[in-house]
């Protein structure tokens, strides 16, 4: 086209237009814009297979002992809220995944993989699954070993396990952090500076120096050695926590 309707108002070639578009032409411009729009994702904490797996991994610590008691499965209404709607679909996963402990680790390694290491979440589930294991007076030792296995699959420092164990049972021994006079929690220089106050006051050359008898230089090098054990178990506990220095 050389040019416009009107020569007396546009000079030269008149400019071309683009065809007009279809009406599924257009549809597809706004399908594509949709697809490519960046939307929210839904956290993994909110996703139906999270709550699948807590469901299950729940169930399986609650048979682990034996016998899933009533005060066990309360504690697990109590901690992991389910929807009203979905209470029904909870029980029956609930219900199959009890029967047995085995492939407790696999349903462990399916939440792990759905969050970045450290994750807080990570770190509320396994709590979660201490009140449950609590729930019904006391922590077996098949129930310490099923949380421990949990935690270091959750990628939970044995140091962090002790520490959600001691706030949930009043039992739990720490050896090292009694012998040290320390808790679980407590930072590797804090601990080692404790640990040498106590080396000081318990070295045997002390009750050499005091003229003490025989026995009491023989009591304080069994302390002293005590103490050593406890230092070393206390810093292996810690090894494996990036929040450690090293010792």
């Amino acid at each position: 086209m050389d040019c416009c309707n009107t020569p007396d108002i546009c000079h030269g070639p008149c400019p071309e237009l683009p065809k007009p578009r279809s009406f599924w032409q257009r549809i597809g411009d706004r399908m594509a814009v949709f697809l490519q729009s960046r939307r929210p994702a839904t956290p993994p904490e909110r996703s139906v297979a999270f709550t699948i797996a807590v469901i299950a991994l729940g169930a399986k610590l609650a048979k682990v002992d034996g016998t899933v008691e009533r005060s066990e499965v309360a504690a697990f209404r109590r901690v992991f809220i389910i929807p009203r709607a979905e209470e029904k679909n909870a029980a029956r996963v609930f219900d199959l995944a009890r029967r047995d402990v085995a492939g407790y680790d696999a349903w462990a390694r399916r939440i792990a993989a759905m969050f970045k290491p450290g994750d807080p979440v990570l770190f509320d589930v396994l709590e979660g699954l201490f009140v449950i294991a609590v729930a019904d007076g006391d922590l077996h030792e098949a129930e310490i070993a099923f949380l421990d296995e949990v935690g270091a699959i959750f990628g939970i420092t044995p140091i962090q396990i002790a520490t959600i164990r001691h706030r949930h049972d009043p039992g739990a021994a720490c050896p090292p952090c009694q012998m040290l006079g320390i808790k679980p929690d407590t930072p590797l220089p804090e601990a080692r500076k404790r640990w040498r106050e106590l080396l000081r006051e318990s070295h045997p050359d002390r009750a050499i120096g005091r003229g003490l008898p025989p026995e009491a230089i023989r009591l304080a090098e069994a302390r002293t050695r005590r103490l050593n054990e406890a230092w070393e178990q206390f810093r292996n506990m810690h090894r494996d926590s990036p929040a450690q220095g090293a010792a």
